[in-house]
């Protein structure tokens, strides 16, 4: 059988593939569609493997939240380009990642990848290799949080998948503490902390930043003369200021910075007349830590030029 017009069209719907790809698909195999899906996913999984080594920073976070608010997931898969990032496509595969870890049990990105895609056509990670063949870009499934408890979960996604944010509220599931977990959310989302409080950071953190602000404010001249104590004050000083950056229930509140953090939690608990506490929150940004390549286009052109 020919390579018609039509089955050229039915391929394409089929795979997404282009149209020269599926006219060769249908002539190398007889005009037999099914072998020519197989042919075509074949020559996509080895393109797939040609782009893994592309680096993918861009792309979305997605987060899936059950309607009792008692369990969520968040995910961030990572794609090359901010065009594909905001790619009507790519969303909807990204969703449907989000809503299959939702119901997966996996613990990690690995065990996850072996799964079977529920919506059929292999394992998760062969079904990504089909998606990297058809949309041109190196993807990358990069991490995921899932959150279940029998407390209230909030959360906030900012700019159409830049940012993630979860939170987790030790109190009573109504309007208010909802509204002040989302407040919190889009905190988190802003000011980037670290830590929920001041008694979960990290020691070795500490006695890091305590050693190099100390041999800072030797070093300065301006302190030449003042005793030993006093310099250990400045220091214990300058660790205070940075707990209330990186601590999320130390910060200022920013939307009436007149109170803290933890003092608008107080407030809010004070208001519905219970015991209202943060338990904990993750925030995703979207190629966060990843060191994406600085492409030199002129000279990119040039070696394209020179064969």
């Amino acid at each position: 059988m020919a390579a018609t017009p039509a089955l050229i069209k039915e391929l394409r719907e089929l795979t997404g593939s282009g149209m020269t790809d599926c006219k060769k698909a249908l002539e190398e195999t007889g005009g037999d569609i099914k072998k020519a899906v197989e042919f075509l996913r074949e020559k996509g999984l080895a393109a797939a493997a040609k782009k893994s080594g592309r680096i993918a920073a861009e792309g979305v976070v997605a987060i899936k939240m059950a309607d009792d608010g008692k369990s969520a997931v968040m995910v961030e898969v990572n794609c090359e380009t901010d065009f594909v990032a905001i790619n009507p496509d790519f969303k909807a595969y990204v969703d449907e990642v989000a809503e299959q870890l939702f119901a997966s049990a996996a613990a990690d990105v690995p065990a996850f990848m072996a799964e079977q895609w529920t919506k059929g056509g292999g394992t998760v990670e062969e079904v990504l290799k089909g998606k990297i063949a058809t949309i041109g870009e190196n993807l990358n499934i990069r991490r995921f949080v899932r959150f279940n408890t029998d407390k209230v979960i909030t959360s906030y996604v900012h700019g159409g998948g830049k940012i993630g944010v979860l939170l987790e509220v030790d109190g009573p599931s109504n309007d208010a503490v909802k509204e002040m977990g989302y407040n919190l959310c889009m905190q988190t989302a802003a000011l980037f902390p670290r830590y929920l409080r001041v008694e979960d950071v990290d020691q070795e953190y500490l006695e890091s930043e305590r050693k190099i602000l100390d041999a800072a404010a030797k070093n300065d001249p301006a302190n030449a003369s003042k005793p030993p104590q006093v310099i250990e004050k400045m220091v214990e000083g300058r660790i205070n200021k940075q707990m209330k950056e990186v601590c999320l229930l130390e910060q200022e509140y920013v939307k009436d910075t007149s109170m803290t953090v933890k003092a608008y939690v107080e407030s809010v608990a004070k208001e519905v007349g219970a015991t209202v506490n943060l338990v904990k929150f993750e925030c995703f940004e979207k190629g966060a830590g990843i060191e994406k390549k600085q492409e030199d286009f002129a000279e990119e052109v040039a070696k394209a030029m020179q064969g």
